[in-house]
């Protein structure tokens, strides 16, 4: 299935790759690994939307993904969140926090300008993640 990712998605984020369900992006704020999972399914905007067996592959995608951020980026907590308020196409976000980051402990959002990747950095932080996903999970972006 071809993703069609809403304008502000495809504005803030690098494609990763994508699981069965979902697409993986990697948000444009080299201030925290921050990954979105994006269920490839038109007109939904929350979870509960989903079929009974697509709310569970999601649970599985994003418990791979979190696992992964853990173990790469030695996090002190994996903070995710399904908001929507500003793009309603249903997406969660999943963020890397350590107890030194600028905002900690408060939510990232509103607390600091982003700060876009340079020179290919996202490239570095994407192989990261990529070294924790089992490689049958991920279809790679080309």
């Amino acid at each position: 299935m071809s993703l069609i990712l809403h304008s502000r998605l495809a504005q803030d984020c690098f494609v990763v790759g994508r699981f069965d369900l979902c697409a993986l992006l990697l948000m444009n704020d080299a201030r925290y690994p921050w990954f979105i999972l994006v269920p490839q399914r038109d007109n939904i905007s929350e979870i509960h939307q989903l079929s009974g067996a697509l709310q569970q592959q999601l649970m599985s995608e994003s418990v791979a993904l979190s696992r992964a951020m853990e173990a790469a980026f030695s996090a002190d907590k994996i903070n995710i969140a399904a908001l929507g308020n500003v793009v309603p196409q249903l997406h969660i976000h999943h963020i890397v926090r350590y107890k030194t980051d600028a905002a900690w402990p408060a939510p990232v959002w509103g607390k600091l300008p982003s700060i876009s990747y340079v020179d290919g950095e996202q490239q570095a932080v994407m192989q990261r993640l990529m070294t924790q996903l089992p490689a049958e999970l991920l279809e790679m972006t080309k």
